[in-house]
């Protein structure tokens, strides 16, 4: 019987951006009617605007998002990983794709930039992280590259994530772009 393997491993997102971990928390993300599942393929023309997210959870429980690549400006050589492209704080805990529930945008830390890969395939990871309360003031980013996962939970006490997904994607030839 063959054994199962963690695409978070085998897409290297445990271990280049965040550590091993449990999920505890199930998180649905959505791009228009594609439903993102680890390491399927998004077009940049189709992640324009913000994913929606649904957060399974305790209602009062509260949650920061991040969204990065770590494979910026190339995944042969990633010398500004990573770079951060979205961060939202306070969103809170029950909305379940059942009900069909989508999260309203409590806290943004960081404005929602699509992705935009200038050369290779890259990985888009998006992190979810239970916070011990309500976010206070959070130092705004003053860049977007060289931004780190776990120094940013670490600085806010967020512990290990509760729950990841991640996406590839690569830039589109001028004339195949929606």
């Amino acid at each position: 019987m063959a054994a199962s393997v963690d695409p978070l491993v085998v897409g290297r997102v445990i271990g280049d951006v965040v550590d091993m971990f449990v999920p505890t928390v199930n998180m649905s993300v959505y791009f228009g009617s594609k439903h993102v599942t680890n390491g399927c393929d998004i077009k940049p023309s189709m992640a324009i605007n913000p994913p929606k997210i649904t957060v399974s959870g305790q209602p009062g429980e509260l949650y920061t998002l991040v969204m990065t690549d770590p494979d910026a400006p190339s995944p042969s050589e990633p010398s500004m990983r990573e770079w951060v492209h979205w961060i939202v704080a306070d969103i809170p805990g029950g909305t379940s794709p059942v009900r069909g529930k989508i999260f309203t945008l409590y806290k943004k830390i960081l404005a929602y930039v699509g992705p935009r890969p200038p050369v290779g395939i890259h990985r888009y990871i998006l992190v979810l992280f239970q916070q011990k309360g309500p976010m206070g003031l959070v130092e705004q980013q003053s860049s977007r590259a060289h931004f780190n996962t776990r120094f940013f939970a670490a600085q806010l006490d967020l512990g290990l994530p509760v729950s990841t997904v991640y996406f590839n994607s690569q830039k589109e030839p001028a004339n195949r772009r929606r």
